[in-house]
């Protein structure tokens, strides 16, 4: 179980308006704004943005956000669309995960792989 994870982006404005927009159907949102890094949550911030400042070249990063239902997870796939993000894999179950697991895959503005996830265990 993670506390939180922080990425670092290129271009801080288009970041941060791709997670404003991609987070809420989630039920994030901006809690803390530090100039340039920006922290993302329900009651507490467990996801950062943060700018490119150290390191060679990208690495592509994988992130799952829990979704709170599977109409969550679609409108997370529309943000994104209206956000300008490239579509990795449209919602679907993923049964090779779990039986009750959909999700929906899109690319950041950064190129991260970004996932909306929502588990149904007694499936």
């Amino acid at each position: 179980m993670l506390d939180h994870i922080s990425i670092q982006c290129s271009d801080g404005a288009a970041s941060a308006a791709f997670y404003d927009a991609v987070l809420e159907p989630l039920g994030y949102r901006r809690i803390m704004d530090f100039g340039p890094v920006l922290g993302y949550g329900d009651k507490y911030p467990a996801f950062w943005l943060g700018p490119f400042d150290s390191g060679d070249g990208f690495r592509e990063t994988h992130i799952a956000f829990r979704a709170p239902s599977r109409e969550a997870v679609d409108a997370f796939r529309d943000a994104a669309v209206a956000a300008g993000a490239e579509v990795l894999h449209e919602p679907r179950v993923w049964p090779e995960y779990h039986a009750g697991y959909y999700g929906a895959f899109v690319r950041d503005p950064d190129g991260n792989n970004v996932e909306a996830v929502h588990h149904t265990w007694d499936q």
